[in-house]
């Protein structure tokens, strides 16, 4: 998000204290999320983005969290929908004076809307029904039309829901204004629904229907202080960071995941990009190799009046007695015997920053590689969602408390320090294939780059990590508590630091000051791609 997304949510909630890291509002250091598929701030599009900003204010706002656990139902789909039908009780309550805000928050929805028929969640009787019940209940509670080509795709389960559910859904608008009694509504309409789905088990095994989306973050809680991931943060000792299983970890290079014809086209969509920029890597080069050499004796110096006397030398005191010049001296030259690892956070909110990204590593590695330094492209997911076989195999062993780590770790391999910019080249271009980019578990990834460069033989090495948010694993972060995934984060930077060892943060659109000592802000959105260049050469230069 922009600093201006973020200005707004503050205006909008009265909340000054509320704060923006990458996509994500944080308040009092706990990151505010809401549990219903819409609201996706992370969000490419600036108009979407800006209509759930709008959605988190309304129901920081309007809604109250204690009153919302207290009436919730615990079945999974029955919960989920509960959630849906609550924001689109508090979207309903934009202030009339804001025709912008009520603009935005109707682009949100239809963005889901589209993205669920596009996404073929219709093609089974229960995703239609799910996506049904959205559609209508969101046109009663706030009073928007439905689109006529929606009208035609759901008149037949409409049909079909009207003897069980008319009388609520009656209900809903007029009680919008008063929390608990919509409450009662909403908690019979999505129980109903539930009861004639019938019990699908965990959420994430309904992948055939628009339940995937509808039912995505149904077990996370609209976040507040105090509350993260459903488990109270209580401020006492928290356990020492695990792993539950690493069956699943994978260390991948990029190029094998991208077929070769797609990473050509990659390559010559980033070739087209930074040409675009007009970035002069000869410039750069020289001012890399200025900043970052350092002296080396590289081996004699003769002909000198002082210094170490060289024997071979001294024949010309026979022949030039006057001629005292039979010393040397220890030559040195600047040599830039440093390794730059760039460490990309290749999480889901990070796709709008693709471009960017790619061309300052795709600039820097070519530079430093002319400097004569070594520079290593480096990035860190997961292989799935939610936890992906991770959580499924803790499910399997009964869940038992406190598991650690949940998912599917993936480090990803772009261009590896030894291999030169000309040959590593189509490795960055890969960063453009979007499915790589799922969730982030940033401490551990911290510790693979700094591993891998304590492993070669540079004197220096600078950790450079790209971010634009704080850690967030869904499941993980579920069935550990609050700033499970950040602790660790921090004790990793904090054990480099204390060692050390040079890290440097680049923030997109985020102040990564509660976590590094070094740091710098860059918003992907303003700054060119030379000003950027610039903000990292400066950043480096500290």
């Amino acid at each position: 998000m922009t600093s201006v997304e973020g200005a707004t949510l503050r205006a909008l909630t009265g909340i000054p204290e509320l704060l923006l890291h990458g996509p994500v509002p944080y308040r009092g250091g706990i990151p505010v999320r809401i549990p219903v598929a819409h609201v996706r701030p992370e969000h490419r599009s600036a108009t979407v983005r800006r209509g759930s900003v709008d959605a988190i204010a309304a129901r920081l706002r309007y809604s109250d969290p204690r009153l919302l656990r207290a009436t919730r139902p615990e079945h999974p789909v029955a919960r989920a929908v509960f959630e849906q039908l609550e924001q689109f009780r508090v979207e309903a309550l934009a202030p009339p004076g804001l025709p912008g805000v009520a603009a935005n928050l109707r682009r949100c929805f239809a963005d889901w809307s589209e993205a669920v028929r596009a996404g073929g969640h219709l093609e089974t009787a229960r995703g239609l029904l799910l996506y049904t019940v959205a559609v209508i209940c969101h046109a009663r509670v706030t009073g928007e039309p439905i689109p006529e080509e929606v009208e035609d795709l759901i008149e037949q389960p409409r049909a079909a829901l009207a003897p069980a559910l008319g009388e609520q859904l009656a209900r809903l608008r007029r009680s919008r204004g008063d929390q608990a009694v919509y409450a009662g509504h909403a908690r019979e309409i999505a129980e109903t629904l539930a009861r004639m789905l019938g019990d699908p088990g965990e959420p994430e095994r309904a992948p055939d229907s628009a339940g995937a989306l509808l039912v995505l973050g149904a077990e996370s809680e609209v976040e507040h202080p105090g509350m993260r991931g459903g488990k109270p943060e209580t401020g006492g000792e928290t356990a020492p960071y695990r792993v539950f299983t690493t069956a699943h970890d994978r260390q991948q290079h990029a190029t094998e995941l991208v077929r070769a014809a797609q990473l050509r086209e990659y390559r010559e969509r980033l070739d087209r990009l930074v040409a675009g920029q007009g970035i002069a890597i000869g410039p750069l080069a020289r001012k890399l190799h200025a900043l970052l050499a350092e002296p080396r004796v590289e081996g004699w110096l003769g002909g000198q009046e002082e210094g170490y006397v060289d024997g071979r030398a001294l024949s010309q005191l026979i022949c030039a007695p006057a001629d005292h010049r039979v010393f040397r001296v220890e030559r040195t030259e600047p040599v830039p015997d440093v390794l730059v690892t760039f460490l990309l956070d290749c999480s889901g909110s990070m796709k709008r920053h693709i471009e960017s990204v790619a061309v300052l590593v795709d600039v820097f590695a070519r530079a430093l590689d002319r400097a004569g330094a070594a520079c290593e492209v480096l990035g860190f997911s997961t292989g799935g969602f939610h936890g992906g076989r991770a959580r499924r195999d803790w499910l399997r062993a009964g869940s038992p408390p406190d598991p650690g780590r949940l998912a599917e770790r993936r480090h990803l391999v772009f261009k590896e320090a030894r291999t030169p910019w000309r040959r590593g080249r189509s490795g960055i271009a890969a960063l453009f294939r979007e499915d790589l980019y799922r969730e982030g578990i940033d401490g551990e990834a911290v510790r693979w780059a700094a591993e891998r460069a304590e492993e070669q033989s540079w004197q220096r090495q600078v950790l450079v990590l790209v971010s634009d948010g704080a850690p967030m694993e869904r499941a993980t972060e579920l069935a550990n508590g609050a700033g499970y995934l950040e602790r660790h984060l921090r004790a990793q930077l904090t054990a480099l630091e204390r060692a050390g060892r040079e890290v440097l943060g680049l923030g997109l659109g985020l102040d990564l000051g509660r976590t590094l000592r070094r740091h710098r802000e860059l918003d992907t959105e303003s700054l060119s791609g030379q000003r950027m260049v610039a903000e990292v050469l400066a950043a480096l230069a500290r």
